[in-house]
C-alpha cells in the first residue's frame, strides 16, 4: 500500500535538517530601509555618482584651498605702503610674475605662481575664483534650506488640514506666484542698502553686504511655493491611508501625524526638490551678481567675476571663461545629481 494512504507516522520526516538544507529552504533577504535601497540605486547610476563626487570635490576645494594659499582675494600685490604702485602685477597672464617676483626668482627664491594670473587690480585670480565658488555654493545651500523649511511647513499644514485652511493658503500661493522676483530683489536691495548698510558696519555680514540678505529674503518669500505645492499634493494623497486614520483614532494630534507618518512618506519628494533647488539658487545669485546686485566688493562671487571680466573681454577672454565654466560645472553636476536622486528615491520610477 502507498505510504500516503496509511496511518503510520513517517519517522524520516522528523529528522533534523542539515545546515545545507536550511540554507536551501530559507531564502531570506537581508533587512533594509527605504534610504538604504535608494542609496544602492543611486550608486548604480554612474552619472549621478560622478556628479556627486564633483560637487563634493568643488565644495572641499573652496573650503580648504584658502587655508594654505599664499594670496588673499582682496590683497593687491602691486600696492605697498609708502611706495609707488607697481603696475607690473596688473593683468598678469597665467603663471606670469610681477617685477618684484622676477627679482626674487633671479635671486634663487621660490615664488608661488599665479595659476590664473591677476586681475586689473593686481589680485590673484585663482583665489578669487575659489572664494567666488564658496560664496555661490553657500548662497545655494542656505537658500535651499530656507525654501525647504518654509515650503515643507506650509505644504504639510495645507495638505493635512484641507478645507478653508487649504483654500486660503493656496490663494496666497497663487498671489506669490504672480509677484516678479527680479523686481522684488532690486527693490529690496535698494531699500536694505539704505536701512541695513549702517547697521552691518563692523559685523561679519559687512563683507557680504545687504544685497545677499535681500536675496535670502526673496527666497524665503517667493521660492518656497513650488515645494509647498509638491508636498501638499503628496500629503493629500496620503492623509486618507489606513495608518493615518488609525493614528487619528488613537488620539494622535495633527502635528504628530505629520511628523511621524506623512513627512517620512514624502521624503523622496523633499530630497529631490531640495537637490534641484540648489542649482536654481546658485544660478539666481550668479546673474544677480552679474547685474551688480550680489556681494559687495571686494568680496567676489562667480557672477561678479564674470561681470568684471566684460571690461577686458577682448584682451583677457579667459577671465570670462573660467567663472562661466565653474558655474556651468556646478549647475550641471547638481542637476544630474538631482535627476539621479529622483530616479533612486521616487517610488513611481522604480522598475
Amino acid at each position: 500500500m502507498d505510504k500516503k494512504y496509511t496511518m503510520h507516522v513517517d519517522v524520516d520526516a522528523f529528522i533534523p535538517a542539515t545546515e545545507e538544507e536550511k540554507e536551501y529552504m530559507v531564502q531570506m533577504r537581508p533587512s533594509s530601509t527605504f534610504f538604504k535601497d535608494g542609496v544602492k540605486r543611486l550608486l548604480k547610476n554612474r552619472v549621478a555618482t560622478v556628479s556627486f563626487f564633483i560637487i563634493v570635490l568643488i565644495t572641499l576645494a573652496s573650503v580648504i584651498i584658502p587655508m594654505f594659499w599664499p594670496y588673499s582675494y582682496d590683497s593687491m600685490l602691486g600696492v605697498r605702503p609708502g611706495r609707488p604702485v607697481d603696475a607690473s602685477y596688473n593683468n598678469l597672464a597665467p603663471f606670469a610674475y610681477g617685477r618684484t617676483e622676477l627679482k626674487k626668482i633671479d635671486a634663487g627664491e621660490r615664488v608661488f605662481p599665479h595659476i590664473f594670473g591677476t586681475d586689473s587690480s593686481g589680485r590673484d585670480y585663482f583665489i578669487r575664483v575659489v572664494y567666488g565658488t564658496r560664496i555661490s555654493l553657500a548662497v545655494g545651500f542656505f537658500a535651499s534650506i530656507i525654501v525647504l523649511i518654509i515650503g515643507m511647513t506650509v505644504g504639510s499644514i495645507s495638505g493635512y488640514c484641507g478645507g478653508k485652511v487649504d483654500l486660503i493658503i493656496m490663494r496666497i500661493v497663487d498671489i506669490i506666484y504672480s509677484l516678479p522676483d527680479m523686481l522684488l530683489v532690486i527693490l529690496l536691495a535698494s531699500v536694505l542698502k539704505m536701512t541695513l548698510g549702517p547697521a552691518l558696519e563692523g559685523t561679519a555680514l559687512e563683507k557680504i553686504g545687504s544685497n545677499i540678505i535681500s536675496l535670502f529674503i526673496v527666497f524665503g518669500v517667493l521660492y518656497w511655493v513650488s515645494m509647498s505645492r509638491l508636498i501638499r499634493g503628496q500629503i493629500l494623497s496620503l492623509r486618507e491611508q489606513e495608518y493615518v486614520l488609525a493614528a487619528r483614532a488613537a488620539g494622535a494630534r495633527g502635528g504628530w501625524v505629520i511628523r511621524k507618518h506623512l513627512l517620512p512618506n514624502c521624503i523622496s519628494v523633499v530630497i529631490i526638490s531640495t537637490a534641484l533647488q540648489i542649482p536654481n539658487a546658485i544660478f539666481t545669485e550668479s546673474y544677480l551678481s552679474f547685474l551688480g546686485l550680489g556681494v559687495n566688493a571686494p568680496m567676489p562671487s562667480l557672477g561678479s567675476l564674470a561681470s568684471d571680466a566684460l571690461n577686458g573681454l577682448s584682451s583677457y577672454p579667459y577671465r570670462m571663461v573660467i567663472p562661466a565654466v565653474v558655474i556651468s560645472l556646478i549647475v550641471l553636476s547638481l542637476n544630474l545629481f538631482g535627476d539621479g536622486l529622483r530616479d533612486a528615491f521616487d517610488p513611481k520610477l522604480r522598475n
